[in-house]
């Protein structure tokens, strides 16, 4: 069972590189091979939303951590192998892709190579001490043991072979058992994943997060912050269903997008089973996360930032309709329209969301005046990110406080930087 998300949100937690800045992806990818890195890419984009799949693949990768393992197989063998097996696929015609006799004799000793290493890991490398993959495990002793490769374990790994002989491998590795090499394969692109998670878990001090069931409604961050940034500044919230929504609100520059990311990606990483960048976390599974920072106008509809604004609200509604557990984050809701329909629309979308008590949803804004209307519900609950002044200077603390915030220090900022006399007496020199 999958967790439920979108493009809009991978995008707003910035989870693959894009242009020149790199993405969450990159700080959890140590992987060795190519295939684990699809793998890896395929993890980030469909997180789980079943709590025994999630605790399984984190006390996978925890253990792996523990034990500080390292990736057992060689890279460049790997290297070999992947390229000699991606030619066992026929052409159009039928005919499989040309290879030289020379690629066919390292690919060969590559994959008999490998599967020596596979058993020796499968026999006697950390994997025996790790619970969850015994099934994993006991397949691939079992294909190992096929009698098909019983010529293969009586070779000496890097033995030169006779031509006779490499011509009989290739024919075994690239046609009659070529599904299972590439079984082996994939189960080998899993643990380079598993292993390169637990090694950057090591590295970052990230922690394994504490999974409860659906629907018990529980959202508890200690100390989280964003793991992109060198001196981040963490933070703590709680949710549950006593408060299933968050009103946040603060200056701009405050910190609120980088704390709203920090948190919801936290929440994310937290659904693939992976480590994050907390001191601790506890979390219920839910069925979907959303999350709405950065939406673009959508010009080839000829859609306002307004409407497109409507039509995610309308989206989030829907899901809801159904019966589903979500978390659902809005950054600055409405900042398209004016501040009357901005104020009228918060209020009643965010007292409709506070209705539904099996989600979570955090709403920031800058219309604090809605406060006022908002503490009509009990479950609503508000934060804000402060701001301190050194005289005419802001200074920000990017630390989260109970409360509703009415600074505006716009005014300030564009007079620190000398607009008004600039455009009044133009450019000193």
């Amino acid at each position: 069972m999958l967790l439920q998300t979108d493009e809009q949100t991978i995008e707003d937690l910035r989870l693959f590189s894009k242009r020149d800045q790199p993405g969450i992806y990159d700080i959890y990818n140590n992987t060795s091979t190519r295939g684990g890195e699809a793998v890896l890419e395929q993890l980030f984009r469909h997180p789980l939303a079943d709590k025994e799949a999630i605790t399984k693949r984190a006390g996978i990768i925890s253990t792996f951590a523990s034990l500080d393992t390292i990736f057992p197989f060689q890279a460049g063998m790997l290297d070999t192998v992947e390229k000699y097996m991606s030619h066992a696929e026929e052409k159009t015609d039928g005919q499989k892709a040309a290879l030289g006799e020379k690629e066919i004799g390292n690919g060969v000793t590559g994959v008999i190579e490998l599967l020596h290493a596979v058993r020796d890991f499968v026999n006697n490398g950390d994997i025996q001490r790790i619970p969850e993959l015994e099934k994993e495990r006991t397949t691939i002793s079992v294909l190992l043991n096929a009698p098909a490769f019983a010529p293969v374990f009586n070779e000496q790994p890097k033995s030169k072979l006779s031509y006779a002989a490499v011509t009989a491998y290739d024919l075994l590795f690239r046609n009659r058992e070529k599904e299972k090499i590439k079984e082996v394969l994939r189960f080998i692109y899993d643990i380079d994943v598993y292993i390169s998670v637990a090694q950057v878990a090591n590295k970052r001090k990230f922690i394994f997060p504490v999974t409860h069931p659906k629907r018990t409604g529980l959202l508890k961050l200690e100390g989280v912050y964003h793991p992109e940034l060198k001196d981040p500044v963490a933070n703590n919230l709680t949710m549950d269903h006593s408060k299933s929504v968050v009103f946040l609100t603060g200056a701009n520059m405050a910190g609120k997008s980088t704390f709203l990311r920090s948190f919801s990606t936290a929440l994310y990483i937290a659904h693939m089973g992976f480590p994050v960048a907390a001191r601790a976390m506890d979390f219920s599974v839910m069925d979907g996360l959303y999350t709405t920072i950065n939406l673009p106008d959508n010009l080839g509809i000829g859609a306002s930032h307004f409407y497109v604004e409507v039509l995610r609200v309308k989206k989030m509604a829907s899901e809801l309709s159904q019966g589903k557990s979500l978390f659902v984050l809005f950054d600055e809701l409405f900042r398209g329209t004016n501040v009357k329909d901005a104020h009228e629309g918060t209020v009643a979308i965010t007292h409709a969301f506070a209705g539904k008590k099996d989600s979570m949803f955090i709403i920031s804004s800058h219309i604090v005046e809605a406060g006022d209307a908002l503490k009509q519900k009990p479950n609503i609950g508000f934060h804000y990110l402060p701001t301190k002044m050194n005289g005419n200077v802001p200074e920000y603390t990017y630390t989260l406080e109970k409360g509703i915030t009415d600074d505006r220090h716009g005014m300030i900022i564009i007079r620190n930087e000398g607009i008004l006399e600039t455009l009044k007496n133009g450019k000193k020199e």
